[in-house]
């Protein structure tokens, strides 16, 4: 009798250990808890008038709001008791995370975070250098350019000179609100979604336990499939509405109308789109983000028992 060649007991083995760690107790608690948040989700949003007509307004609320809370609850329960540091591992706990996985995290994290970042106000440095020469000052309102001169006070003293202290936050920043879109409505319909889900990608990259992994790439999964059927919905009228133009223009998936040309030429949509972010916002972001790649990923200190 012929002995199988050695790639097919590799294949063999390599199935059994997807199987295995597929059904074990760490991954159904790290995938449960979570497909149960979504299903939930989904049965009571997608049959909310038929369930508010029947069970009247107060009681479906309270209804979507106790098994929300049950699924979260599970959701962390599994983490801490089930999940964490458990088994199937790519690599040691102790050990680094591999160069391209640190990589793909922080791109992720930036992502994720840059857009979370979008949400404050503006920031800006909050000290600033005060000239008594001509300054170009841009006007939004006419898109016009000019000079301003710093005027000196009517009492004929000098205008001051040098630096000066302001708010780091800058309130008075407006939007352009004659464009269809604009700002993270550029990446995405669900930019909070998205936002979510990309940190937790980001951070799954960065652990070596496989049910861990999962656990943290499942709010993209969440962001996928809420997000999809929230469109699907205001489609329809329910809930909400999406309008057709603002439909055609944006995407769930993020970067998907960027990229496809759905907001015009791709270079145009990124100069634009750079011009209305915050950008020391999305800058202290990627800082963030790198600085949080680089503690976590090299890899975790375990308690001496």
């Amino acid at each position: 009798q012929k002995s199988a060649p050695p790639d097919n007991l590799q294949t063999e083995a390599m199935a059994t250990i997807a199987t295995k760690t597929l059904v074990s107790s760490p991954m159904k608690w790290a995938i449960g808890g979570w497909s149960f948040f979504i299903l939930e989700n989904f049965i009571l949003s997608e049959n909310r008038t038929y369930l508010i007509s029947h069970l009247g307004d107060d009681a479906y609320h309270a209804a979507y709001g106790t098994l929300s809370t049950a699924a979260m609850g599970s959701v962390f329960y599994g983490y801490v008791r089930k999940v964490r540091y458990a088994e199937p591992l790519l690599w040691g706990l102790s050990a680094p995370a591999p160069v391209g996985a640190k990589v793909l995290s922080f791109v992720c994290l930036s992502v994720g975070l840059g857009m979370a970042s979008q949400i404050p106000p503006k920031l800006q440095i909050p000290v600033h250098f005060v000239g008594g020469g001509s300054e170009v000052v841009h006007d939004k309102t006419n898109d016009t350019t000019q000079l301003a001169t710093d005027a000196a006070p009517n009492d004929g003293s000098e205008a001051k000179k040098g630096w000066q202290i302001r708010c780091p936050f800058d309130f008075t920043d407006k939007k352009d609100t004659d464009s269809p879109v604009q700002g993270l409505e550029r990446i995405s319909r669900h930019p909070g979604l998205w936002s979510f889900g990309l940190l937790g990608l980001g951070n799954a990259l960065l652990v070596p336990s496989l049910p861990q992994r999962a656990w943290l790439a499942m709010p993209a999964m969440v962001a996928l499939v809420n997000g999809t059927h929230i469109d699907s919905r205001y489609r329809r009228g329910m809930g909400g509405t999406l309008p057709e133009e603002y439909d055609r223009v944006t995407s769930n998936v993020p970067f998907l109308a960027m990229m496809s040309g759905a907001q015009g030429n791709v270079l145009d949509v990124a100069k634009e789109f750079w011009g209305e972010v915050k950008p020391l916002n999305a800058m202290i972001a990627v800082g963030v983000s790198g600085m949080w790649v680089l503690t976590k990923g090299r890899g975790i200190k375990m308690p001496l028992q």
